[in-house]
């Protein structure tokens, strides 16, 4: 029953933050996303007990079908949603909390060859945008945002917004993610972008010098400089 309850409450996330959802049997029959955590979570539960190929064999076939590599041995928490899915991989010592989004080609993944915690563990309600890489053995903390195409290499503290490669964290405290207690924020289009703004700046103070250069040839006396 406990399993039942779970993947209830997975399907009610996908209601709760995808719109073009629009009844219980096309989620069950149509969202690969969902048919990837449910094949996990038997898995996973093989995996705990100790088998290593047959859970290996289920989540290859699950990545077949789906196009969405999760390791046996990755940990879940309650009402995940991977939108699209196609090209989403998370690590075997991956640890992810409740109520996270991931969308399409998102990697939670490692950085060399050593044993033991060598994948991210992510917080609850995280959401990681599309082609991130959240890559090594270290925690992004709750209600944080993982902008689009940002590779992320070391931790990322509670309401957070991280953009960039590498990743940097551009928002913090001062511009709160949305917090648990009112829903999951997923305006991750809307993210800021440092690089663009140092550009604008730039141009800024070369239009201020260019001016004060041309006042200076104009005055009277200063024909040269």
């Amino acid at each position: 029953m406990g399993f039942f309850k779970i993947i209830k409450e997975d399907i009610q996330a996908i209601f709760e933050r995808d719109p073009a959802a629009k009844n219980t049997m096309e989620v069950l029959l149509c969202y690969p996303g969902l048919h990837a955590i449910i094949i996990h979570r038997i898995s996973h539960g093989l995996y705990k007990r100790g088998w290593v190929v047959l859970p290996r064999i289920i989540s290859n076939l699950a990545r077949w079908f789906t196009g969405i590599e999760i390791h046996p041995g990755a940990k879940i928490g309650k009402k995940l949603f991977i939108d699209h899915g196609m090209g989403v991989v998370i690590g075997e010592t991956s640890e992810i909390g409740d109520c996270v989004t991931i969308y399409q080609g998102a990697t939670l993944g490692g950085t060399g060859k050593e044993k033991g915690k060598r994948h991210p563990t992510i917080g609850n309600n995280v959401v990681i945008s599309s082609g991130a890489k959240v890559l090594g053995p270290f925690k992004v903390g709750d209600n944080s945002k993982i902008g689009a195409g940002s590779v992320v290499l070391k931790e990322v503290p509670n309401d957070c917004t991280v953009v960039g490669v590498p990743g940097r964290i551009v928002v913090r405290n001062n511009e709160k993610v949305i917090p648990a207690s009112t829903g999951v924020d997923l305006e991750y289009s809307k993210l800021p972008d440092p690089v663009f703004d140092e550009l604008h700046d730039l141009r800024k103070k070369f239009y201020e010098l260019e001016k004060r250069l041309k006042e200076i040839e104009r005055s009277d006396g200063n024909e040269t400089i």
